[in-house]
């Protein structure tokens, strides 16, 4: 057998369902470019599919037919092993909507490679440095705290401090999607991928960080609607710590006070120190001068109003 790179998926990945959420996800980390373009497979409401090792793509979007037709992920993970003459050289692992696990290591998979599947989850390896590496990553998930995500990346960084991938590392991806079956299957809460870098996982961590505070800010837009404006205010106090580098997140909930509440006092308490030092700082009072331009700013003279405020 001729082996090319963009076959062997030598991979450590998490699949899993948030018991609490309903959430699904897959996370994975591999030493070559654009693991998330091969390994995580996701549909909301139906089910998450990692497939890896010397990967057979088409169990992504056969396993989630399969689940979205209600079988079981036990019976798919049978049906997909038995349908592939080079299914010992697989690795693929399933959880379906209900938390049902399933997973499948083939005898001729690289070694150390091996599976385990817990309540709700299954953390799959190949080609590792150490026999060790998938139980740590199984006692890293089972103890994290966090949401679903926060918990597969600490699967993937206590499998890196065990020796990972014998070559190292290079791509990382991490895709998390509701348990909605009535959510469109492009939505997903967390879609991140890391496609080349000298440490993946550090990079995909503080991508995680960034989309919880979007996500804490989102919370927040939904309280103000349903009229809980302390609880709004405090959403968004601590999307803005998580992420002081997301400008984006003050800029719009300063808008919102002004715009929605007509509180120029508390949009300014908000961007002020957001822009105190900021080198885009006439930029960002300009953008507020041109929402009011284009009928997005609804209250007469709002954010002239703002932007007079922050001068």
């Amino acid at each position: 057998m001729i082996l090319r790179s963009s076959q062997v998926f030598s991979t450590y990945s998490i699949v899993a369902r948030d018991a609490r959420t309903g959430q699904l996800g897959v996370a994975v980390q591999t030493h070559q470019m654009c693991v998330g373009s091969v390994v995580p497979w996701l549909i909301p409401g139906v089910g998450a599919v990692a497939t890896q090792s010397l990967v057979n793509i088409s169990f992504g979007p056969i396993a989630l037919a399969m689940l979205g037709e209600g079988v079981p992920a036990l019976q798919v993970v049978a049906a997909l092993a038995a349908s592939d003459a080079d299914a010992h050289r697989r690795q693929v692992a399933i959880v379906d909507a209900a938390g049902r696990v399933a997973a499948w290591t083939g005898d001729g998979c690289i070694p150390e490679a091996s599976h385990h599947t817990g309540e709700g989850y299954s953390i799959q390896a190949n080609m590792m440095t150490n026999p060790t590496v998938v139980p740590v990553m199984a006692a890293a998930f089972e103890s994290a705290s966090g949401d679903l995500a926060a918990r597969m990346l600490a699967a993937l960084q206590a499998a890196q401090a065990e020796g990972g991938d014998i070559r190292g590392m290079q791509s990382a991806a991490l895709k998390v999607v509701s348990g909605r079956r009535e959510d469109p299957s492009w939505r997903a809460d967390y879609d991140l991928r890391v496609d080349e870098h000298d440490d993946p996982l550090t990079e995909l961590g503080r991508l995680v960080r960034l989309r919880h505070a979007q996500l804490l800010d989102q919370q927040g837009y939904t309280a103000l609607e349903a009229g809980d404006q302390a609880r709004a205010m405090s959403l968004w106090a601590q999307a803005r710590a998580e992420a002081p580098e997301l400008e984006e997140l003050p800029f719009w909930q300063a808008m919102t006070l002004a715009d929605d509440l007509g509180d120029i006092e508390a949009a300014a308490r908000v961007l002020r120190p957001v822009l105190r030092d900021d080198p885009r700082r006439a930029h960002w009072l300009d953008l507020a001068l041109r929402l009011q331009t284009c009928g997005l700013a609804k209250r007469e003279g709002v954010a002239a109003a703002l932007v007079e405020r922050l001068r």
